[in-house]
């Protein structure tokens, strides 16, 4: 089941990136395009991922970090005192369309990695492409101690691909306006293992974002991940909400937000969130983002246009 989802996502991708040119072309494109760019300021709403991309050539390096619950009172300083989840990841641009990112986090010691890629992208000049399409597909991996693990026991043998999930996800959306950005990311989260037998490996699910700029440095954002009904038993599991604020520092993008998610990449957020968030069971948690330039693919085209200018 796992090689199939792999293998319809890939197919997906190269088939849209054959047709992307012929479907510009016939949407009007010219020869000097201008693409929309900053419909949201990371690459990341809050847990989940925007419209962006990393640009080429540049490293991003993301600190997440989410506090204990609030609702555990002023004896725990209101969540400060935690427990804490904390990932670090870093996410790089290969190319204007493709970004590829690693993470680890504390929360069930787990590692993830992903791939995302623009397919079309929305254009303010040279063509008439309303929209932008990505698609995003990522791995995790649970690194724990065997007698730590949920579905531990003695006479059960701990199969490394057990440990593993995946996730394949669309991302739809638009820059409306200068302060108005929206996008609704359907996806799909596949668990090589699960709790019972009434539980499901895939989970269809459906998630929408939004971003409103208050000022040239400050947004609010929101995010919902709805998990359709009728995927096995969860009644234990709630819907991912979040809400918070961007914060633009120069180099720096500081995002501060109240959430009911507890772990930082796909299986956790959107298939195994238990807090409720409309019965207090909120935890605030900060991102940091800070990019670093590693390689600057247009110096080097500059640099060689100046090369034959001289010669």
């Amino acid at each position: 089941m796992t090689k199939l989802l792999i293998t319809i996502a890939l197919c997906l991708v190269a088939f849209a990136t054959r047709a992307q040119d012929d479907l510009l072309n016939l949407l009007g494109k010219d020869s000097t395009v201008e693409y929309t760019n900053a419909s949201f300021k990371t690459t990341r709403v809050i847990n989940g991922h925007s419209l962006e991309s990393t640009a080429p050539g540049v490293l991003d390096v993301r600190i997440n970090h989410r506090f204990g619950l609030i609702s555990s009172g002023a004896v725990n300083a209101f969540g400060l005192d935690g427990p804490a989840t904390i990932r670090i990841g870093f996410d790089y641009g290969i190319s204007s369309r493709l970004m590829v990112g690693i993470g680890r986090s504390n929360f069930q010691k787990t590692v993830d990695g992903l791939v995302k890629y623009k397919v079309l992208r929305q254009c303010d000049q040279g063509c008439r492409m309303p929209l932008t399409l990505a698609v995003v597909a990522s791995m995790s991996v649970n690194t724990q101690r065997e007698q730590d693990l949920p579905w531990y026991s003695a006479d059960r043998t701990d199969f490394y691909t057990n440990r593993i999930s995946y996730n394949f996800q669309a991302i739809i959306g638009r820059k409306f306006s200068e302060s108005i950005s929206f996008q609704i990311m359907p996806g799909l989260v596949h668990r090589n293992l699960v709790s019972t037998e009434s539980d499901k490996n895939d989970l269809l699910n459906i998630g929408g974002a939004g971003r409103c700029k208050l000022t040239k440095r400050l947004a609010i954002n929101a995010e919902y991940f709805y998990v359709l009904p009728d995927q096995g038993a969860r009644s234990q599991y709630q819907n991912s909400l979040s809400v918070g604020f961007d914060i633009e520092t120069g180099g720096h993008v500081f995002q501060m937000f109240f959430t009911n998610s507890t772990g930082m990449f796909e299986r956790s957020y959107i298939a195994e969130t238990t807090n409720d968030f409309f019965k207090g069971d909120i935890l605030y948690g900060f991102n940091i983002s800070r990019v670093f330039t590693i390689h600057d693919p247009k110096k080097r085209a500059r640099e060689k246009e100046e090369g034959g200018k001289k010669q």
